[in-house]
Protein backbone atom coordinates (compact mmCIF):
# COMPACT_ATOMS: atom_id res chain seq x y z
CA UNK A 1 0.00 0.00 0.00
CA UNK A 2 2.91 2.58 0.62
CA UNK A 3 4.45 2.21 -2.82
CA UNK A 4 1.09 2.43 -4.44
CA UNK A 5 0.59 6.40 -2.45
CA UNK A 6 4.08 7.27 -2.95
CA UNK A 7 4.37 6.48 -6.54
CA UNK A 8 0.91 8.39 -6.64
CA UNK A 9 2.50 11.66 -5.13
CA UNK A 10 5.53 11.20 -6.81
CA UNK A 11 3.17 11.30 -10.17
CA UNK A 12 1.55 14.26 -8.61
CA UNK A 13 4.47 15.85 -7.72
CA UNK A 14 6.60 15.42 -10.96
CA UNK A 15 3.13 16.42 -12.84
CA UNK A 16 3.32 19.94 -10.80
CA UNK A 17 7.16 20.68 -11.14
CA UNK A 18 7.14 19.97 -14.87
CA UNK A 19 4.15 22.09 -15.74
CA UNK A 20 5.74 24.80 -14.12
CA UNK A 21 9.32 24.27 -15.17
CA UNK A 22 10.74 23.94 -11.76
CA UNK A 23 12.57 20.72 -12.35
CA UNK A 24 16.19 21.12 -12.69
CA UNK A 25 17.29 21.72 -16.41
CA UNK A 26 20.29 19.61 -16.35
CA UNK A 27 19.68 16.88 -14.55
CA UNK A 28 19.66 12.74 -15.91
CA UNK A 29 18.54 11.05 -13.31
CA UNK A 30 14.73 10.16 -11.68
CA UNK A 31 13.32 11.24 -14.93
CA UNK A 32 11.34 9.58 -17.89
CA UNK A 33 13.90 9.73 -21.07
CA UNK A 34 16.69 10.71 -19.03
CA UNK A 35 20.00 8.50 -17.85
CA UNK A 36 23.54 8.45 -17.59
CA UNK A 37 23.57 8.03 -21.44
CA UNK A 38 22.52 11.70 -21.58
CA UNK A 39 24.34 13.28 -19.11
CA UNK A 40 27.24 12.01 -21.08
CA UNK A 41 26.12 13.58 -24.45
CA UNK A 42 25.75 16.93 -23.52
CA UNK A 43 29.32 16.85 -21.49
CA UNK A 44 30.95 15.25 -24.31
CA UNK A 45 29.21 17.43 -26.89
CA UNK A 46 29.69 20.70 -24.91
CA UNK A 47 33.26 19.91 -24.88
CA UNK A 48 33.79 18.79 -28.71
CA UNK A 49 31.81 22.12 -29.35
CA UNK A 50 34.25 23.91 -27.31
CA UNK A 51 37.15 22.24 -28.78
CA UNK A 52 36.33 23.78 -32.41
CA UNK A 53 36.54 26.78 -31.12
CA UNK A 54 39.94 26.56 -29.89
CA UNK A 55 38.86 26.40 -26.43
CA UNK A 56 39.39 24.30 -23.59
CA UNK A 57 37.75 22.40 -21.04
CA UNK A 58 37.74 22.40 -17.32
CA UNK A 59 35.76 19.16 -16.00
CA UNK A 60 35.30 18.61 -12.51
CA UNK A 61 33.69 15.35 -11.44
CA UNK A 62 32.58 15.98 -8.08
CA UNK A 63 30.98 13.59 -5.79
CA UNK A 64 28.70 13.62 -2.50
CA UNK A 65 29.21 10.58 0.52
CA UNK A 66 26.24 9.35 1.81
CA UNK A 67 24.24 12.18 0.63
CA UNK A 68 20.88 10.24 0.51
CA UNK A 69 21.45 9.77 4.70
CA UNK A 70 22.55 13.01 5.28
CA UNK A 71 19.03 14.89 3.37
CA UNK A 72 18.06 17.28 6.72
CA UNK A 73 14.50 16.62 6.30
CA UNK A 74 13.28 20.03 7.93
CA UNK A 75 15.87 22.22 5.64
CA UNK A 76 14.05 20.36 3.03
CA UNK A 77 10.96 20.87 4.02
CA UNK A 78 11.87 24.60 3.87
CA UNK A 79 13.43 24.51 0.48
CA UNK A 80 10.14 23.05 -0.91
CA UNK A 81 8.11 25.70 0.02
CA UNK A 82 10.32 28.52 -0.20
CA UNK A 83 11.98 27.56 -3.58
CA UNK A 84 9.63 24.95 -5.31
CA UNK A 85 5.89 26.55 -3.74
CA UNK A 86 4.53 24.18 -1.94
CA UNK A 87 2.61 24.67 1.34
CA UNK A 88 -0.08 23.34 3.23
CA UNK A 89 -1.08 19.54 2.87
CA UNK A 90 1.46 18.89 0.62
CA UNK A 91 4.29 20.01 3.25
CA UNK A 92 2.21 18.08 6.12
CA UNK A 93 2.47 14.92 3.88
CA UNK A 94 6.02 14.67 3.34
CA UNK A 95 6.40 15.68 6.65
CA UNK A 96 4.95 12.73 7.71
CA UNK A 97 6.36 10.21 5.17
CA UNK A 98 9.79 11.31 6.94
CA UNK A 99 7.94 11.29 11.02
CA UNK A 100 8.49 7.91 13.23
CA UNK A 101 11.30 6.29 11.35
CA UNK A 102 13.60 3.88 13.22
CA UNK A 103 16.86 2.07 12.31
CA UNK A 104 18.52 -1.04 14.09
CA UNK A 105 22.29 -2.18 13.33
CA UNK A 106 22.68 -5.95 13.98
CA UNK A 107 26.58 -6.33 15.82
CA UNK A 108 28.19 -8.97 16.61
CA UNK A 109 25.07 -11.14 16.73
CA UNK A 110 23.36 -8.67 18.42
CA UNK A 111 20.10 -6.66 18.25
CA UNK A 112 20.25 -3.47 19.86
CA UNK A 113 17.18 -1.60 20.63
CA UNK A 114 15.24 1.14 17.74
CA UNK A 115 16.95 4.17 17.50
CA UNK A 116 15.12 7.29 15.83
CA UNK A 117 16.43 7.94 12.19
CA UNK A 118 16.59 12.12 12.38
CA UNK A 119 18.03 12.21 8.32
CA UNK A 120 17.67 11.10 5.12
CA UNK A 121 15.35 10.12 2.20
CA UNK A 122 14.54 6.64 2.19
CA UNK A 123 16.49 4.97 -0.10
CA UNK A 124 14.07 2.02 -2.24
CA UNK A 125 11.50 4.52 -1.90
CA UNK A 126 9.04 6.13 -4.97
CA UNK A 127 9.61 9.44 -3.33
CA UNK A 128 12.83 9.66 -2.04
CA UNK A 129 15.06 10.52 -5.13
CA UNK A 130 12.56 13.24 -6.07
CA UNK A 131 12.81 14.44 -2.55
CA UNK A 132 16.61 14.56 -3.06
CA UNK A 133 16.28 16.75 -6.55
CA UNK A 134 14.14 18.79 -5.12
CA UNK A 135 16.99 19.37 -1.74
CA UNK A 136 20.30 19.82 -4.04
CA UNK A 137 18.40 21.76 -6.86
CA UNK A 138 20.14 25.23 -5.17
CA UNK A 139 23.68 23.29 -6.61
CA UNK A 140 23.18 24.75 -10.36
CA UNK A 141 22.24 27.85 -9.30
CA UNK A 142 25.54 28.37 -7.62
CA UNK A 143 27.48 26.68 -11.02
CA UNK A 144 25.66 29.88 -12.87
CA UNK A 145 27.09 32.14 -10.68
CA UNK A 146 30.47 31.39 -11.57
CA UNK A 147 30.08 31.02 -14.71
CA UNK A 148 29.97 27.39 -14.47
CA UNK A 149 27.76 24.98 -16.26
CA UNK A 150 26.89 21.74 -14.00
CA UNK A 151 24.98 18.53 -15.21
CA UNK A 152 23.79 16.24 -12.27
CA UNK A 153 23.20 12.25 -12.41
CA UNK A 154 21.95 11.32 -8.72
CA UNK A 155 24.53 12.23 -6.37
CA UNK A 156 27.21 13.08 -8.49
CA UNK A 157 27.80 16.28 -10.27
CA UNK A 158 29.78 17.02 -13.63
CA UNK A 159 30.81 20.69 -13.61
CA UNK A 160 32.41 22.15 -16.20
CA UNK A 161 33.30 25.72 -18.21
CA UNK A 162 35.07 26.44 -21.14
CA UNK A 163 37.71 28.91 -21.93
CA UNK A 164 40.58 30.22 -24.34
CA UNK A 165 44.12 29.19 -23.42
CA UNK A 166 44.91 33.21 -22.46
CA UNK A 167 42.10 32.61 -19.87
CA UNK A 168 42.71 29.60 -18.40
CA UNK A 169 44.86 31.72 -15.28
CA UNK A 170 41.19 33.12 -14.58
CA UNK A 171 39.87 29.80 -14.50
CA UNK A 172 41.81 29.19 -11.44
CA UNK A 173 40.08 31.92 -9.25
CA UNK A 174 36.38 30.89 -10.70
CA UNK A 175 37.08 27.03 -9.91
CA UNK A 176 38.12 28.97 -6.15
CA UNK A 177 35.24 31.02 -6.02
CA UNK A 178 33.10 28.12 -6.37
CA UNK A 179 34.56 25.05 -4.51
CA UNK A 180 34.83 27.73 -1.44
CA UNK A 181 30.74 29.08 -2.27
CA UNK A 182 29.85 24.91 -2.50
CA UNK A 183 31.45 24.39 0.58
CA UNK A 184 29.53 26.71 2.21
CA UNK A 185 26.44 25.31 1.01
CA UNK A 186 27.58 21.78 1.79
CA UNK A 187 27.87 22.52 5.37
CA UNK A 188 24.42 23.95 5.48
CA UNK A 189 22.99 21.31 3.85
CA UNK A 190 24.41 18.72 6.30
CA UNK A 191 26.95 17.05 2.66
CA UNK A 192 30.44 16.94 1.81
CA UNK A 193 32.45 15.83 -0.98
CA UNK A 194 33.90 12.53 -1.21
CA UNK A 195 37.70 13.09 -1.69
CA UNK A 196 38.65 9.82 -3.26
CA UNK A 197 35.98 10.35 -5.85
CA UNK A 198 36.04 14.09 -6.62
CA UNK A 199 38.65 14.71 -9.59
CA UNK A 200 39.47 17.87 -11.90
CA UNK A 201 40.83 17.51 -15.49
CA UNK A 202 41.35 19.36 -18.63
CA UNK A 203 39.96 18.56 -21.79
CA UNK A 204 40.26 19.61 -25.38
CA UNK A 205 42.94 19.25 -28.54
CA UNK A 206 46.21 17.34 -27.84
CA UNK A 207 47.54 20.98 -29.51
CA UNK A 208 46.45 23.29 -27.29
CA UNK A 209 46.29 21.00 -24.07
CA UNK A 210 50.08 20.87 -24.89
CA UNK A 211 50.15 24.72 -23.97
CA UNK A 212 47.81 24.82 -20.20
CA UNK A 213 50.51 25.18 -17.56
CA UNK A 214 47.90 24.99 -14.86
CA UNK A 215 47.31 21.66 -12.70
CA UNK A 216 44.98 21.20 -9.78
Amino acid sequence: MSKVVESAATAQLNDYLLTNNLMPRYLSAYRKKHSTETALLRVWSDTLNATETRQVTLLGLLDLSSAFYCVDNHLLLQRMEHGFGLSDVVLLWINSFFSDRTQQVAYAGELPTNRPLLFGVPRGSALGPLLYILYTAELEQVGARHGMRLHECADDSQLYIHVTITDTPVVEQCLTAYVSEVNQWMRASRFRLNPAMTEVMWLGSHQQLKNVDITF
